[in-house]
């Protein structure tokens, strides 16, 4: 009995559908890209503009100029005290939020969206109306001889409130997702509250407080609005990066060019690394 060897090869048929899938696969993305064109070349050609006119020999012969330098300087002591601020407050808010249900609990959520979509301007005039010499509370600041506004705190202050929110929306969100049996278990073993806290909850959360927390020193570096209304634009003493743009471009352009350049940078690399680490949690999540 003779048998005739089974061929392994697919149909014809299959072949010829798979190949005219891919083909309207292929054509759909080509048209998708051509409607997209648009906006997609609205948003990068500024970016390009700024990057092709800011040389390197001037972006590093600016970077020595002393108010870009102080501009610098203020701009990474102002944010990373936020952020330090920002860690020790918005953590407990943040669980508060995740892990336990109450009334008012909408209004505070609310609350903490807030300064998220507020105009900063209006967070400026806010701020100052509080903690002004005239504010609700700084008139008990300047009785006590300490004023707040138009100071170094200020800038911090003002920081502080437009970009907190963003650490404790993610830090909320990666507390809500920690598996709670996980930490029944380590309660179990003997582990105190904070115990589990320190050794459980932050560490399977870590990648989104980090994201949070990158995200809060992104939006602190390039407040403007919120600053220059509270704590005013005082070279060597308030004027952050931002503001010394401002500065910039009505008097010194390359100054400008130089500090927007660094701003331009530090923003991609901060939603590049929060893009890779919000990717590798959504891979832990769906294992």
């Amino acid at each position: 009995m003779v048998t005739t060897p089974t061929s392994t090869s697919p149909p014809i048929a299959v072949t010829t559908a798979r190949l005219e899938r891919r083909w309207r696969r292929s054509r759909d993305t080509v048209i998708l890209l051509v409607f997209s064109a648009p906006l997609l070349i609205f948003l990068a050609l500024p970016l390009l503009a700024l990057i092709v006119r800011a040389a390197p020999v001037d972006l590093l012969a600016n970077l020595f100029d002393p108010d870009v330098a102080q501009a610098i300087w203020l701009s990474m002591a102002t944010t990373t005290t936020t952020l330090l601020l920002t860690l020790v407050l918005g953590t407990p808010v943040a669980f508060l939020l995740a892990r336990r249900r109450f009334r008012g609990r909408a209004a505070l959520d609310t609350l903490i969206d807030l300064p998220i979509v507020l105009p900063p301007l209006v967070a400026g005039i806010a701020l100052l109306l509080a903690f002004g010499r005239r504010g609700l509370l700084g008139q008990q600041f300047s009785v006590m001889g300490i004023d707040i506004a138009f100071t170094r705190i200020a800038v911090v202050m003002a920081q502080l409130f437009v970009a907190a929110p963003f650490f404790v929306k993610a830090a909320t969100a990666g507390f809500a997702n920690v598996d709670r049996e996980i930490e029944y278990a380590a309660a179990l073993d003997g582990a105190s509250s904070f115990q589990v806290f320190r050794l459980i909850t932050i560490p399977l959360s870590g990648a989104a407080l980090l994201a949070g927390a990158i995200m809060t020193w992104a939006r602190a570096l390039g407040e403007f609005g919120a600053t220059i209304i509270f704590a005013g634009n005082f070279p060597g003493r308030t004027q952050t990066m931002p503001l010394a743009i401002y500065l910039g471009f009505e008097l010194e352009l390359n100054r400008a060019l130089t500090l927007s350049a660094i701003l331009l940078l530090a923003s991609f690399l901060v939603l590049f690394i929060v893009k890779v680490l919000l990717r590798q949690r959504l891979q832990v999540w769906g294992q």
